[in-house]
């Protein structure tokens, strides 16, 4: 298997309220920073926010653009949900449960930050969902 970190650039309005945000709010580790850009440690995964003047508006639902993480363990996804419920960040889709019973059964909650960002955490109950059960076709909310 390749080793390999994910990288993500995003746009922000404000480099201070994107390290309160991901640095204060989601646990992130803050690396570079200039006026206009910020690197930050997401579980060993580079996000970058970049500043952008062009006006950011919120996406009407959660398609079709959205990131974040799948976890291992669910000690970690449910960490990660306790720690944004105690700094208060705003979740788009609260925690629930999906496909339950079934081998897609999963954990997840979506945050919004603060620039209109969507982000999913996940924690599938059964590992092969992850990249597999490709007999089956349910993906997301709406897909049967």
């Amino acid at each position: 298997m390749v080793s390999a970190r994910f990288h993500l650039a995003f746009p922000v309005s404000d480099i201070a309220q994107a390290k309160a945000y991901y640095a204060d709010g989601l646990g992130c580790e803050v690396g570079r920073e200039s006026p206009t850009s910020v690197i930050l440690n997401l579980y060993g995964h580079q996000l970058v926010g970049h500043v952008t003047d062009t006006e950011l508006v919120p996406q009407k639902g959660i398609y079709p653009r959205h990131f974040g993480l799948v976890f291992s363990e669910e000690k970690d996804w449910e960490a990660l949900c306790d720690r944004a419920q105690a700094h208060q960040l705003p979740f788009y889709i609260a925690p629930k449960r999906r496909f339950e019973g079934a081998v897609l059964e999963h954990r997840t909650f979506f945050l919004a930050d603060p620039f209109h960002n969507l982000m999913e955490f996940k924690f599938y109950c059964h590992e092969e969902a992850i990249f597999g059960a490709a007999e089956h076709h349910q993906v997301g909310e709406t897909e049967a």
